[in-house]
């Protein structure tokens, strides 16, 4: 390959901060929030977009799914926070059984929810209890950003918020982060800080910085899939779901069809609005890391939409009769591309056998066909990175490895270890430590009774919670569970084998 040498030249310091939070999508958003709120007082959080949210208000990534198992509701903090404010602000901005209704199997109910995907919980892992409602939010993206903005500049005298700012390089000195050089309509400049998150989603500060690091997950797992969302407005999903239960042996004809006019897989999703979809869709084998596959998603999938939109006219007429392309996301959805190898890395057995934690800093339900979607601990050790001291790594690209990130790179985890990133990286400043020596007792009872985060074996979190899972056994009642605690090491074969864990296959990769 050619090389280019350039000149070496000063850097102008733009300014000297605590907190340094390069992005601010999920993650990053709630680490300079949460940072903030636990009493660290100069931050900067810098994001290459004019908003914040990530994959959720630009990708169009518009519901969270499996924010609670049975009744209660594990994912709660800033991500809770998320869906409270908008829907107070903006009535009807959010879609979602309520936190009342959550594990209610009242048959009315769950019929009236069952449309709305993820809101009833799934049922389908062997051995999985009745249905239940699930708090799977759908939001509008638009009225989320302001929300986001809202957050944000209430603590407007603690965080420096910079839009249209991209993070390239980490400054590092003895294998300590010291900064980072970030460009921007104003040329090259460097931010020095004492800690820094890397919320980048793709590790583009810590692959830098000397840390230890994996790249694209494993080929066959939806994290190694891109895609491009667009709405599409002028449809009836009432209708939709009638159709499909009227209809059942034609349903699959149709989503294949819509995959053959496509050429990648793709799919109708509701929205909090009855007359717009969005078209989650799988471009596979690509990174989202990597430029040719990052423009060549955007455009295969552009040029698709009015191809797709004819045949949903034709196929399903009683919903889509008067379909129109509503918009298209400002940016591509992008799934995995670097895993972080911290201090923890975040295993299959972590879901299979109820691992706990003594760091543990979020304790979340997902989607997991192991364990029933029940809630599983996530260390501090899992965003703290390994071979660079005070860089902390929330969010989609945390540590783990090419199967669990499948089930931990969703945006309720990336919201929780952000909020955990951002409360560590405080602690750590106030009490002049490092981040390898922060106070982690002093983190898990800032989150857990201040921040509204429930974490196990805190005396800040109810009880109840602790009851339920041990109850229902952690979830570890299906037949993936049954037969990993059969198997020991060599269930992780079978498991795939037993689930078809392959892109496009299994009803677990839907987002």
């Amino acid at each position: 390959m050619a090389v280019y040498h350039e000149a070496a030249r000063d850097i102008p310091v733009y300014a000297e901060c605590d907190i340094l939070v390069v992005g601010a999508g999920a993650a990053g958003q709630a680490a300079a929030l949460a940072a903030a709120r636990a009493g660290a007082k100069n931050i900067i959080l810098l994001e290459r977009y004019g908003y914040m949210g990530g994959d959720a208000t630009g990708g169009y990534v518009v519901m969270l799914p499996n924010l609670s198992w049975r009744n209660k509701s594990f994912v709660r903090g800033i991500q809770e926070e998320w869906f409270t404010r908008s829907a107070k602000e903006f009535p009807g901005s959010v879609l979602a059984p309520s936190l009342d209704e959550i594990g209610s199997t009242d048959p009315a109910l769950l019929h009236r929810w069952r449309a709305i995907h993820d809101c009833v919980s799934r049922g389908t892992f062997g051995g999985c209890k009745e249905s239940m409602l699930v708090r799977a939010p759908y939001f509008d993206p638009q009225y989320m950003r302001i929300v986001f903005d809202e957050m944000i500049y209430e603590e407007r005298d603690r965080i420096q918020l910079l839009y249209h700012s991209w993070g390239v390089t980490p400054i590092v000195e003895n294998k300590v982060i010291k900064g980072v050089i970030f460009e921007s309509k104003e040329g090259r400049k460097a931010i020095l800080a004492k800690q820094v998150i890397d919320a980048t989603g793709d590790g583009d500060i810590y692959c830098q910085s000397g840390a230890e690091f994996q790249t694209l997950a494993d080929a066959v797992c939806r994290s190694s899939t891109t895609s491009l969302v667009y709405r599409i407005g002028g449809i009836n999903w009432d209708n939709y779901y009638e159709w499909q239960l009227a209809h059942p042996d034609v349903v699959p004809a149709f989503k294949e069809g819509l995959m053959k006019v496509a050429g990648f897989r793709i799919l109708p999703l509701p929205t909090n609005d009855n007359t717009v979809c969005w078209m989650n869709n799988w471009h596979t084998n690509r990174d989202c890391s990597n430029v040719k596959d990052l423009t060549d998603t955007e455009v295969n999938t552009r040029l698709t939409i009015d191809k797709v939109i004819q045949y949903m006219r034709e196929a399903v007429p009683v919903a889509f009769r008067n379909a129109y392309l509503y918009d298209i996301a400002p940016q591509a959805g992008v799934r995995c591309s670097r895993r972080l190898q911290g201090e923890y890395i975040m295993h299959t057995d972590d879901f299979a056998f109820a691992k706990k934690h003594d760091d543990v800093i979020a304790w979340h339900s997902t989607i997991c066909q192991i364990n029933d979607c029940g809630p599983v601990e996530i260390p501090l050790g899992a965003i703290t990175a390994k071979g660079c001291e005070n860089l902390l790594a929330p969010g989609r690209h945390l540590s783990a490895d090419n199967i669990a990130i499948d089930w931990l790179n969703l945006i309720p985890q990336c919201t929780g270890t952000g909020q955990a990133a951002g409360v560590a990286a405080a602690v750590a400043v106030l009490d002049g430590t490092d981040i390898h020596h922060v106070n982690v007792k002093k983190v898990q009872d800032i989150l857990a009774g201040e921040q509204d985060v429930p974490l196990p074996r805190n005396e800040h979190t109810d009880k109840s919670y602790t009851d339920l899972v041990e109850e229902f056994e952690y979830g570890l009642y299906t037949d993936a569970a049954k037969k990993a605690k059969a198997e020991g090491e060599e269930y992780v074969k079978g498991f795939r084998q037993d689930t078809n864990y392959k892109t496009g296959e299994n009803e677990s990769l839907k987002n």
